[in-house]
């Protein structure tokens, strides 16, 4: 990758906070150091790990503040920018940018369904209002406004809205956005993808949650697609994908918290209304972890 551009495993950092609402900043920036030290590319606070939806203004502020602190300029930082309204969402980024991160995720946090324009509307305002790269996001299983392959398509033609983040379970329509956009926007997929079979579409990497539990493994993946050892890939990956499994079947937040409680950082339980994992669901992730070597 070249200065200024963005691919390979970029974790979406969990947000460790305490009972009376405070960010746990030791916890967050030990765990910024062990994903850095373990090779990830990139880190992402405030992404649906990070629980952007439940936090406060201030705690979203504090979370990357903390994670900027930590990294010391090591990996490039795209922070979440997520809002139901478009001014909101571009005084999100504003903010982020002025903060020193080097692009944003940028999310609709719709709850009445948005029509193409209106969807196309919001994230060019948003590009429209920072310097920075931008990556937009789409998760069609929690989000009432979906990005379609012609609304990307569409905003393709923005000049810094280089990336997409796609966290739906479809990985055909990633290849239909990669054959509608080309270069123009880059692919990141999520866990809940297969990540090798993005990559050999021609995907850059993903965004995901569990790559706080396995940095190093997701690393490994990534290097073994980039150089094409397909067999090596492949044989790493079904390792890994017991991992993705029990996220299927339990919160995202409770596995990733309740993952790293078990390798020793107290990043606390998921933000209620949520619930923690009960006692199968930590016998399902230990399993996972233990599976993938970890534990």
């Amino acid at each position: 990758m070249s200065e200024g551009e963005f691919g390979g495993v970029f974790p979406y950092l969990v947000s460790p906070i305490d009972d009376d609402g405070r960010v746990k900043d030791e916890v967050l920036a030990r765990l910024v150091d062990h994903v850095i030290a373990n090779g990830v590319h990139g880190l992402t606070p405030l992404g649906s790990t990070g629980e952007f939806a439940y936090l406060t203004w201030e705690q979203r502020r504090r979370v990357v503040e903390v994670t900027l602190d930590a990294n010391a300029g090591r990996v490039p930082v795209t922070a979440g920018v997520a809002a139901a309204t478009t001014t909101e969402a571009c005084r999100q980024a504003r903010a982020l940018e002025a903060m020193g991160v080097d692009g944003v995720v940028a999310v609709l946090d719709a709850y009445f369904p948005v029509p193409d324009d209106g969807v196309v509307a919001y994230f060019t305002a948003v590009a429209e209002a920072v310097s920075c790269p931008v990556v937009i996001y789409t998760n069609p299983n929690f989000q009432r406004a979906d990005l379609t392959v012609p609304a990307i398509a569409r905003l393709a033609e923005v000049p810094n809205i280089r990336y997409i983040k796609d966290a739906s379970t479809n990985t055909g329509r990633l290849l239909s956005i990669i054959l509608a956009v080309g270069d123009r926007i880059r692919v990141f997929a999520a866990s809940s993808h297969i990540p090798a079979a993005v990559m050999l579409i021609g995907g850059i990497g993903w965004m995901a949650g569990p790559a706080c539990l396995v940095p190093r493994e997701s690393v490994d993946l990534y290097d073994l697609a980039s150089a094409g050892r397909w067999d090596e890939a492949m044989a790493l990956q079904r390792r890994l994908w017991p991992i993705n499994q029990v996220f299927a079947r339990y919160n995202l937040a409770a596995c990733v918290k309740g993952g790293l409680e078990m390798m020793g950082f107290p990043v606390g339980p998921p933000l209620a209304p949520q619930a923690p994992l009960d006692d199968e669901g930590r016998r399902a992730v230990r399993a996972a972890l233990e599976t993938a070597g970890v534990l």
